[in-house]
């Protein structure tokens, strides 16, 4: 008799604690995340991306290494909008939105009038009034601000000409699973000034992490992000080097990225691009100024003329580990934008 009343106790305060922990959790964020937009991470301070990161890693241990059912979409629908094509974006939001029991609509510019038969303003509005949130991969930002502007529901961007975020959340939670933490590391960015690049700047100093960027004369990243990005370092005592030198950028690196040299349009620009970035390989020459334990990232999809075989193949690139994290961090990002979700898990080390 006095056994089970000590295991009911124990069950009892078991539960109590366990209740006062996800309280803890959710008082230590208090973050204001739900029905907000995800146009770039400029607009989201560290505490808020680390969220990100956090309840992403919690649905990945919960469903991948537990082997849960997790419904915290059950009855939600979301639109995604794709200008253009897409294999990762699209999988991993159409997979995981799915797996947290919700529904998603994918719809190309076939299935849409995306400001062609119908203005965006009207389409924010009729998509507010059927969805619960909208992914649009888009051409450019400024559609994305006006979705924004115009719908009542979440905009998450999956992609313009100017920024990448949710893949820079996917890269982020890949380093931090590799390395244990964030803070101190330095990225090196060697190949063009683009979306990928712009995310990352204004991004990284927020986590402590240093940056270097090597890109050829020419393709540098946008001045107003540079600004920006130039600003967060200085706030956080973070390096960010600039240089048209990839081994100087490489040099005490522990991430190597790069990404196409040759992005969505600019095929007519190839065989100039293509000149013009010459000596801007990521080769085993580059890993060797690297720090020891450097690792190698990429979005894909990879062309071997921006990374060789040796590099991309080996067991430091985690180029495939990035890209199941799409799927966790878009998840992550959903369940956050749409619920009131706390982690079960401890939070990681940032």
């Amino acid at each position: 008799m006095l056994y089970h009343l000590r295991t009911m106790i124990s069950a009892a305060w078991g539960q109590s604690n366990r209740s006062f922990v996800r309280h803890l959790q959710s008082s230590h964020s208090n973050l204001q995340l739900k029905g907000r937009d995800l146009l770039t991470l400029k607009n989201y301070n560290a505490e808020e991306i680390k969220h990100f990161l956090w309840v992403s890693a919690d649905l990945k241990h919960r469903i991948k290494q537990k082997g849960e059912y997790v419904p915290l979409l059950q009855g939600k629908s979301l639109a995604m909008i794709f200008e253009k094509r897409s294999t990762r974006t699209r999988l991993s939001t159409e997979t995981g939105f799915a797996l947290l029991g919700g529904h998603p609509c994918f719809l190309t510019t076939q299935d849409i009038h995306l400001g062609v038969n119908e203005s965006l303003k009207d389409t924010a509005r009729v998509l507010s009034g059927m969805t619960d949130a909208v992914l649009a991969r888009v051409y450019h930002q400024s559609d994305l601000e006006l979705l924004a502007k115009e719908a009542s529901i979440p905009i998450v961007n999956g992609l313009s000409d100017d920024y990448h975020p949710i893949q820079i959340l996917a890269d982020y939670l890949t380093i931090q699973e590799h390395y244990g933490y964030l803070k101190g590391l330095t990225i090196s960015w060697i190949g063009d000034g683009n979306n990928v690049l712009h995310s990352i700047m204004l991004s990284a100093a927020k986590f402590g992490m240093n940056l270097h960027i090597a890109t050829p004369k020419g393709y540098e990243p946008n001045s107003s992000v540079t600004a920006a990005a130039k600003q967060f370092s200085k706030e956080s005592g973070t390096k960010l080097l600039m240089t048209n030198d990839p081994l100087e950028a490489a040099s005490g690196s522990n991430i190597l990225v790069t990404d196409t040299w040759v992005s969505m349009g600019q095929e007519e620009e190839k065989k100039k691009r293509l000149q013009d970035f010459k000596g801007y390989q990521i080769t085993m020459q580059t890993t060797k100024l690297a720090a020891p334990d450097w690792t190698f990232l990429h979005c894909l999809p990879r062309k071997p003329e921006e990374v060789d075989d040796e590099v991309f193949y080996s067991p430091k690139s985690l180029v495939f580990q990035e890209a199941e994290n799409r799927k966790w961090t878009i998840m992550g990002v959903m369940v956050s934008l749409l619920t009131d979700y706390s982690p079960q898990t401890q939070r990681p080390t940032f």
